[in-house]
């Protein structure tokens, strides 16, 4: 199987993981570095219209560079958590009924910035790794481990048998997400901005946390608010 990406900050760190098996380039970037990195990984270069690499990425935002690469793998939820256990204190998110592509690349790309051990995604109404989420990551998405599960409450019990405490956000908490001490391995859970989180879900969680706000929206975009939960985190730990 194989998947089209585009943008040249999700071609070139997928060119250096050596995934990519094709990469179409617009016609006037025959001598750019990126074919030059794709000949030094054996890469066939095809030089195309920006109308072809417009219909192949279905987007005008392609930047001139259109690749076919192997999928993006995903890991299974044990070996996620086993892959965590070299830090003292591991930090995994779950995603719940997160369906915008964009979100999702961002929320990979803070992943990647702060450190976080992986991503725990449904195998159902959820984004797939695609193109978009690819591009939007700008290249996270080669460098961040995604489980995907079937039943997110029945994840949350096998982290809570690996030590893990579950923190999700949610408008419904009633303590500050700077309230927790973060210096455990820690789930934190984030819902979408529609329906939010499942009640299943934050019946399975320890602590449900808000992020405060102050002016007159009462609510952030789902990758924000995952950005100001992962460096909360960080600075806790420090």
């Amino acid at each position: 199987m194989s998947t089209i990406i585009f943008g040249r900050n999700a071609v070139r760190a997928t060119l250096e993981e050596d995934r990519v098996q094709t990469l179409f380039a617009a016609t006037r970037f025959q001598n750019d570095e990126f074919v030059t990195l794709a000949r030094k990984h054996n890469v066939s270069v095809k030089f195309v219209s920006d109308d072809e690499l417009t219909r192949m990425a279905r987007v005008p935002s392609h930047q001139g560079f259109v690749a076919i690469c192997d999928d993006y793998g995903t890991v299974s939820l044990g070996a996620l958590i086993e892959s965590a256990k070299k830090k003292q204190y591991p930090l995994l998110a779950m995603l719940d009924g997160i369906e915008d592509p964009h979100n999702l690349g961002a929320i990979l790309r803070s992943a990647d910035a702060f450190g976080v051990d992986g991503l725990i995604i449904k195998n159902h109404d959820e984004v797939p790794l695609n193109g978009t989420v690819a591009k939007v990551s700008t290249g996270a998405i080669n460098y961040v481990k995604v489980a995907v599960v079937a039943n997110l409450s029945q994840a949350l019990e096998v982290l809570k048998d690996n030590s893990y405490w579950i923190v999700a956000s949610d408008g419904s908490g009633t303590t500050d997400y700077d309230k927790v001490d973060y210096k455990s391995p820690i789930c934190l859970v984030i819902g979408s901005e529609g329906s939010g989180i499942q009640p299943l879900v934050l019946k399975h969680s320890d602590f449900i946390v808000k992020i405060p706000m102050f002016g007159h929206v009462n609510s952030l975009n789902a990758s924000v608010a995952a950005s100001v939960l992962f460096a909360q985190v960080i600075q806790n730990r420090k």
